[in-house]
């Protein structure tokens, strides 16, 4: 009776989008293909807009209970596969996947660039001190590190000691660099005052990155002892990978390696020619302003490009995995989550 009432729904539903340019509604699936750069690039587009942000508790309300009702084949007639669409990037912008809670609005993916951009401006404050160094570095890693923890993979129980050390050591390794750097800059005889300046601006770039670096391996050290999944062509579970584990991390380093390049190395370079020009010398309150612009600009381009470098799904040859894989499996190929 189920699959009659589900057979009918999608019907409807096919018949109402036969006049639309959406792709066919897929519960819980992108709305874009993800084996091309550009799909993965429009997908996350849809995981970081901002609207989400002023969705109501009414739409929110409106949204799950259209999904339930595709899922339950109950659709009303005339339901578009762009309401189904919509439906799903509001739910999924708002709610954690694993529990169906609501994520604090700062810690949501969407929220990431409007709740980070004051924080990358900190960050790129010229003439800073050692406390105002140690102060935005940590609030930084603070902000990272809930970002992550309200995202994270809540099917298993992870001990809170996990996170903590990851944010410990990410919090260490950003001030620690970040300090470091700056005294060897003010050290450095050779620079002329206007250069001294120029160079600590782009200090927040390698304590950033190395942090970045430092948290994806402390949070995730046991996959390389315990392996991840790999899983065949139609979903089925092959078996637990180490050196698919190692692929997951390199590729998640290097895109937390690339995400703060576009954010920390732009802005330095496009407001040192900005402050030559007449407008800003002559007006130098509109600094600060235009700083947090080119920063919000920076954000907005540099996280969907960072994260849309490697599919979410990354595929590797079983011949380059454990014998014992191979062994298990006809496929010549395995995919495997990489996380973010």
């Amino acid at each position: 009776m189920a699959d009659t009432a589900t057979t009918a729904s999608a019907a409807a539903a096919s018949a109402a989008n036969a006049s639309t340019d959406a792709p066919p509604f897929q519960l819980g699936k992108p709305r874009f293909q993800q084996t091309s750069f550009f799909g993965r690039f429009r997908h996350f587009l849809d995981i970081i807009d901002p609207r989400t942000l002023f969705v109501t508790e009414r739409r929110l309300r409106e949204a799950v209970q259209l999904l339930e009702d595709y899922k339950h084949g109950t659709l009303h007639p005339g339901v578009t596969n762009e309401q189904l669409w919509s439906a799903q990037k509001i739910k999924q912008a708002i709610l954690h996947p694993d529990t169906n809670e609501k994520i604090f609005m700062p810690f949501r993916m969407s929220g990431y660039i409007p709740f980070g951009t004051p924080i990358v401006v900190g960050l790129l404050l010229p003439n800073q001190t050692l406390a105002s160094t140690v102060f935005w570095q940590w609030l930084n890693q603070s902000h990272n590190a809930c970002v992550n923890y309200a995202n994270r993979n809540a099917t298993k129980p992870s001990p809170a000691s996990k996170f903590i050390q990851g944010y410990l050591g990410a919090v260490i390794s950003a001030v620690s660099i970040a300090v470091g750097l700056n005294v060897l800059v003010q050290k450095a005889n050779k620079f002329t005052p206007a250069t001294r300046l120029l160079v600590q601006r782009f200090v927040p770039f390698p304590a950033v990155a190395s942090a970045n670096i430092c948290n994806v391996v402390l949070m995730r050290y046991g996959e390389l002892e315990e392996g991840i999944d790999v899983l065949d062509g139609d979903g089925n579970l092959v078996g637990s990978s180490k050196i698919a584990a190692r692929h997951a991390l390199l590729e998640t380093a290097l895109t937390r390696v690339v995400l703060p390049m576009p954010i920390l190395v732009l802005p330095p370079i496009v407001m040192s020619m900005l402050e030559k020009t007449a407008l800003l010398q002559a007006r130098p309150r509109l600094l600060l302003p235009v700083q947090s612009l080119v920063c919000l600009a920076a954000f907005g381009l540099a996280l969907p490009l960072a994260i849309s470098l490697f599919p979410q799904m990354s595929e590797i040859e079983t011949s380059q995995l454990e014998p014992e894989i191979a062994q298990a499996t006809s496929s010549r190929t395995v995919v495997y989550n990489k996380g973010l």
